[in-house]
């Protein structure tokens, strides 16, 4: 049998196995009462898991049930094909792959030695419940041999709920064909447009069921679905090719979400900003004022705020995807991380928010907390396996696991920088008050060290701004940014009227990778002498 032949088959064989294991647990959630979580089928399976860790010696055990089913659509000028968005963070998203993707199947971890042990398995039985319980444990055991410390778990309460994501529209009632007519829509909207070449348009959409108990009391159901319409528009002139990205802000809702992005409603604009793109000149080297939309400065927040401050990665317990922190422990009150007019808040409640969920994966509620305050770091992201190294009671509730088959750690929140106070500046006042700068739209390339300190970004497009005025499109834009002198420049944040929240559906982390969703929200900030050079991508 050639080995490609031999390939095909092993993929025909694990995508049936996939799909009978989902289609197995959405039969077990059909016949459980949605949201009555004493009383669902999962209750019972989850009960022997608990019942076998308690048997065999372990101190702490939990079982996560899920379900995941990913749809996108991708529209290339006039040619319908698979291949959804993801990016930030670098890796693909939901719907990345195109078409539809179904994955269902349960974890166990626990406690035992001192350390964890985690085993999980797509079949879902009782039989096999025990038996990757009895692995898990093996893990854990195993695993006690070269242990420097006992695991030492934060305090949480046994909650017996149920959490949904509002929706509107459910995304599965509606057909394939109306997406593509919603996107053909679109693209044809785009290429009247002289100058633009090629134009792509994109939903993806992701569905999550969850049921996770615990031996401490929990039995939590929960549904979270995402959306992730995009399109773009390429533009040729003058002999140069640049693209413009129109992004609704990918969330947590229903197909509305869609509806209500303005995709339709900005295409003769996104069209026309491709084509001036393509025109433009590159940017002149220097010292330069940079006044950030929030779609752009999400970048930042992911790469510069959210990363560093991840408490797993200042211990050293994350570094191979992709390096720890320059932050320390002993920072935490005392960094300067950027000027008074900073302030940052973690939140995993924030209505919308791609990473807004009820419970976490290690059955911790939800919540928001500082990050930084007047511009001193004073909170970081923790876990029930972390809180206590910065002396904290409880948990902040950051603990995610991918999918069933991975082992839930600690993943970046939703982060967002507040916006200023009533008498702060709306976005036009600042550009009026900006003699020479850069106003920059929108994510574009990025490069940063491996302690998130030095980095270089990008956008998506650039406009000069001239004594107050926004004149004309410049191109090939890159900034320098050395973390807390960058933000120790913030000079101006726009009010609450001009606050936005943008996301990323691919934001990577972990040996194998992990996927997490998260969003960022910002008003317009104004960075005063950043070193800005020509990029020429």
């Amino acid at each position: 049998m050639s080995s490609n032949r031999r390939e095909f088959l092993k993929t025909v064989g694990a995508t049936s196995m996939a799909l009978a294991s989902s289609d197995l647990v959405a039969a077990l959630i059909a016949q459980s009462p949605r949201g009555k979580v004493l009383e669902s089928k999962f209750k019972g399976l989850s009960d022997v898991a608990l019942g076998e860790a308690r048997r065999l010696g372990a101190t702490y055990c939990d079982i996560r049930f899920t379900r995941n089913v990913s749809d996108s659509v991708t529209v290339r000028d006039r040619i319908v094909g698979g291949g959804g968005f993801g990016g930030g963070g670098g890796g693909g998203g939901f719907g990345g792959g195109g078409g539809r993707n179904e994955s269902a199947g349960f974890g166990v971890r626990v406690l035992h030695s001192g350390v964890w042990g985690f085993a999980s398995s797509p079949t879902v039985t009782e039989d096999q419940v025990r038996a990757i319980t009895r692995q898990a444990v093996e893990v854990a055991r195993a695993s006690a041999v070269a242990k420097r410390f006992d695991v030492k778990l934060t305090p949480t309460p046994g909650y017996q709920t149920y959490w949904a994501t509002p929706i509107k529209v459910d995304p599965a009632t509606v057909s394939l064909d109306d997406k593509i007519a919603f996107l053909l829509g679109i693209n044809e909207q785009l290429m009247k447009t002289k100058g633009v070449i090629r134009t792509q348009s994109s939903i993806a959409q992701d569905y999550e069921w969850k049921y996770f108990a615990s031996s401490e009391g929990s039995y939590i159901e929960q549904e979270t679905w995402r959306m992730a319409p995009s399109y773009t528009a390429t533009a040729r002139a003058g002999g140069k090719v640049k693209t413009r990205t129109y992004t609704v802000q990918a969330r947590t809702g229903g197909y509305e979400v869609v509806t209500g992005g303005g995709m339709l409603e900005n295409a003769d604009r996104i069209a026309a900003e491709a084509v001036e793109h393509a025109m433009a000149p590159s940017v002149t080297a220097g010292l330069k004022d940079i006044v950030m939309t929030p779609s752009h400065s999400m970048l930042t927040i992911h790469e510069i705020i959210g990363h560093p401050t991840e408490l797993d990665r200042i211990l050293g317990y994350e570094a191979n995807y992709a390096g720890t922190s320059f932050i320390k422990l002993s920072d935490v009150g005392k960094l300067k991380y950027g000027s008074k007019l900073f302030n940052v808040t973690a939140d995993r409640t924030t209505p919308g928010a791609l990473c807004t969920v009820g419970y976490d994966d290690d059955g911790v509620k939800t919540q928001s907390w500082p990050i930084i305050r007047d511009g001193i770091l004073v909170g970081l992201q923790t876990n029930r396996e972390t809180a206590h190294f910065m002396g904290e009671k409880e948990s902040r509730g950051c603990t995610f696991a991918t999918s069933w088959r991975n082992y839930p750690f600690l993943r970046m929140p939703n982060v967002h920088v507040e916006p200023g106070d009533d008498k702060a500046p709306s976005a036009e006042e600042i550009i009026a008050d900006t003699k020479d700068g850069l106003l920059i739209d929108g994510r574009g390339s990025y490069s940063i060290d491996q302690q998130r300190y030095n980095g270089q970004f990008g956008g998506d497009a650039f406009w000069e701004i001239k004594n107050g005025k926004k004149t004309r499109m410049v191109a090939d834009v890159t900034y320098n940014a050395i973390t807390t002198d960058f933000y120790g420049n913030l000079d101006a944040v726009s009010n609450k009227g001009s606050w936005e929240m943008h996301g990323t559906t691919g934001d990577a982390k972990g040996q194998p990778v992990q996927i997490n969703h998260i969003s960022h929200g910002a008003p317009y900030m104004r960075v005063r002498k950043i070193m800005v050079g020509a990029a020429y991508l």
